[in-house]
C-alpha cells in the first residue's frame, strides 16, 4: 500500500434534492428469562421486557427507518444490551431452548427493519454497550466492538494521531457491525478498497455459543462475515481493522448545483469522469496528491465544467473533513459531537439501488429529474457512488461483496415522506419502483446487482416457515453476492446447518436429499 505524503480533499456533492404484532406465548418469554438467570449472572440490568418502562425507549432509539415503528410490525419479546461478550452465549442458547429468534442490532440503520422486526416471536441483541475502541497508533489497527458507530471510530483515531484514518462511510451513527457486514464503502474506497477489506481479524460468537477468533473459527467463516452479512452466521462482538495513512492537511470543497445550472448535464458529464479519474480523488468526498494548486489543476483538466476556482477551497484536518461529510456538521463544530448517538434524521424511507456499467444516455437523467420534480420527490435524494481506482484491482471474490471491476458507479434512490404522508406511504414506495423500472434498461443486468448495505426486500424473501429452495434464496442472494452467493451458502451449511440465525433475506443453509431417481439434489433449509 503506497504512503500518501500530501493528499488533498475534495467534496463534489452529486445529491439532488428537490423541494417544488401478534404476542407469542407468555411462557415462552418467561422461560427464556429462567434460563437466562440460570446461565447468566449479573445480566438482569441490561434485560428489557415489554413490562419494563424504558423498553419502548431502549426499542425506539436505535431504528432509523419510521416505516418499523407503527404497530403493523411485530415488537421483540426482550431486548438485551449485553456489556460483556461472555453474556452473549447464553442469550443465544436460551433463545434456541425457547424456539426464539434473534436478531443483532449494531447501528440500528437496517433500511427494511430486518434487525429490529420479525414475523416470529423473537428477541434483540441490541450491541450499544459493546462499543469500546482501542487504537494502536505504531501497529496502524484499532481494535472495535460491535456496537461502536463509525463516528466513535473516526474520533477515537484522530484523538490517537493526525495522520491514520480508516476507509469507511459518510454517516457517524451508523454501526460498525453492519457496514463491515456488508462491504462499506466510504470516500476513500477508490484509494484503499472497502472497510471490510481492512479487516484483520473478528471476535464471533457462533450458534454454538462459542467465541471464536479468526484461527479458531477458519478462513472460510471469517470471508463470510466481510461482506456476506454477518448476522446469518452469529453476532460478531468485536473487529481488529487496519488502519490507512492520511495527510495532516486536506483540501475540500462543496459545490452545489442547480438544474438552471446545468445540473443534469454536469451528472451526465461525471459518469464519464468520476470512475477513471485518479484513485485518489472521490467526487463525494475526493482526495488528491498535492495541494490546492494540484486540485484545481486536476480538476480543470479532467472536469472545467464544474467551474471550481481557489475560493471554493479550504484546508483542514482528516477529522474535519469528516465532519464536512456527515451532511450534519460544519468543519468548525468540535470533533465530540462525532460521539453522539442520537438518530436525529430518523425518517420514513424506501431505498432502492442499481450498479451502472455503461454511460447512460443524458435523456435518462432528464427523465430522472423531471420525475424528482413531481410530489413524492420532495424529499428524495439521489446518490451517485463512483467506482474505479482500487475496487478494480480487487477480486470479486476476495470478499462475500462482489461488485468491483467493470461498475462505473452505484445510484441511490431514497424517497423520505413526513409521519402526516404515513398513511399514504404505498404512493411513495410505488414512486421509486416505477423509477427504478424506468431504469432497468441502463443498469447491471443478469443478475441486476444491488448492495446489501442498502437492503430491499423488493428483491425477494426467505419463506416466513424458514424452508426456502436455492433457487428461491437466489432471486434475492444473486442480486446482492453474485456467484458469492453459493460459498456463502455453503459455509452457512457448515456453520449453521439448523439455520438459527435467519432473517428475511439472511443466507439459508444447504441440505441434500435423494431424489425419487436415486440422485442427490440440491435444497436449502430443512
Amino acid at each position: 500500500m503506497n504512503t500518501l505524503n500530501n493528499i488533498s480533499a475534495l467534496t463534489f456533492i452529486l445529491l439532488v434534492t428537490f423541494s417544488c404484532s401478534s404476542a407469542a406465548s407468555p411462557n415462552g418469554q418467561n422461560n427464556f428469562l429462567k434460563c437466562l438467570s440460570q446461565n447468566s449472572s449479573n445480566i438482569s440490568d441490561v434485560v428489557y421486557t415489554p413490562s419494563n418502562s424504558s423498553f419502548t425507549s431502549v426499542y425506539r432509539f436505535r431504528i432509523w427507518n419510521l416505516r418499523y415503528l407503527t404497530e403493523s410490525y411485530r415488537k421483540p419479546q426482550v431486548i438485551i444490551t449485553p456489556e460483556y461478550e461472555s453474556q452473549i452465549p447464553p442469550i443465544i442458547l436460551c433463545a434456541k431452548k425457547n424456539n426464539l429468534e434473534i436478531r443483532t442490532r449494531s447501528g440500528g440503520h437496517d433500511f427494511e427493519g430486518t434487525s429490529s422486526t420479525s414475523e416470529v416471536p423473537f428477541v434483540i441483541i441490541d450491541l450499544i454497550r459493546l462499543s469500546n475502541i482501542t487504537v494502536d497508533v505504531e501497529g496502524k489497527t484499532a481494535w472495535v466492538e460491535g456496537g461502536a458507530n463509525l463516528g466513535s471510530v473516526y474520533y477515537r483515531i484522530a484523538e490517537k494521531s493526525s495522520t491514520l484514518g480508516f476507509p469507511a462511510g459518510l454517516c457517524p451513527l451508523v454501526g460498525v457491525g453492519g457496514h463491515i457486514s456488508g462491504g462499506g464503502y466510504g470516500p476513500m474506497f477508490r484509494k484503499y478498497g472497502l472497510a471490510a477489506d481492512h479487516v484483520l481479524d473478528a471476535r464471533i460468537v457462533d450458534v454454538n455459543g462459542r467465541i471464536l477468533d479468526r484461527e479458531s473459527m477458519g478462513e472460510d467463516l471469517f470471508w463470510a462475515i466481510r461482506g456476506g452479512g454477518a448476522a446469518s452466521f452469529g453476532v460478531v462482538v468485536a473487529w481488529k481493522l487496519e488502519l490507512v495513512e492520511v495527510p495532516e492537511k486536506l483540501t475540500v470543497f462543496n459545490i452545489g448545483r442547480t438544474l438552471e445550472q446545468n445540473a443534469t448535464q454536469l451528472i451526465h458529464r461525471w459518469q464519464y469522469v468520476a470512475p477513471k479519474i485518479d484513485r485518489d480523488l472521490y467526487m463525494g468526498l475526493n482526495a488528491a496528491r498535492g495541494g490546492i494548486d494540484r486540485l484545481l489543476a486536476l480538476m480543470e483538466t479532467e472536469f472545467p465544467e464544474l467551474g471550481i476556482v481557489r475560493e471554493d477551497c479550504t484546508e483542514v484536518s482528516w477529522i474535519q473533513s469528516v465532519l464536512l461529510m456527515t451532511g450534519t456538521y460544519s468543519i468548525s463544530a468540535p470533533p465530540e459531537v462525532l460521539l453522539n448517538r442520537t438518530q436525529p434524521a430518523a425518517r420514513f424511507l424506501k431505498i432502492k439501488t442499481d450498479y451502472v456499467q455503461k454511460p447512460m444516455p443524458q435523456s435518462v437523467f432528464d427523465e430522472i429529474m423531471r420525475r424528482y420534480q413531481q410530489p413524492e420527490g420532495e424529499l428524495a435524494q439521489l446518490y451517485f457512488v463512483p467506482y474505479g481506482g482500487r475496487m478494480d484491482e480487487i477480486s470479486a471474490s476476495a470478499t462475500p461483496f462482489p461488485h468491483r471491476k467493470g461498475n462505473l458507479y452505484m445510484v441511490a434512490n431514497f424517497v423520505d415522506w413526513r409521519e402526516e404522508d404515513d398513511q399514504d406511504s404505498e404512493r411513495y414506495v410505488n414512486w421509486v419502483r416505477r423509477i427504478y423500472n424506468f431504469m432497468t434498461p441502463y443498469v447491471s443486468s443478469s443478475p441486476r446487482s444491488a448492495y446489501i448495505n442498502y437492503k430491499d426486500l423488493d428483491n425477494g424473501v426467505n419463506n416466513k416457515n424458514g424452508k426456502t429452495s436455492y433457487a428461491q434464496a437466489s432471486i434475492w442472494g444473486k442480486r446482492y453476492f453474485k456467484k458469492n452467493f453459493d460459498r456463502l451458502v455453503e459455509v452457512k451449511t457448515i456453520v449453521d446447518p439448523k439455520n438459527f440465525f435467519k432473517h428475511e433475506q439472511s443466507i439459508p443453509p444447504m441440505q441434500l436429499k435423494m431424489g425419487k431417481q436415486g440422485s442427490l439434489s440440491d435444497n436449502l433449509d430443512e
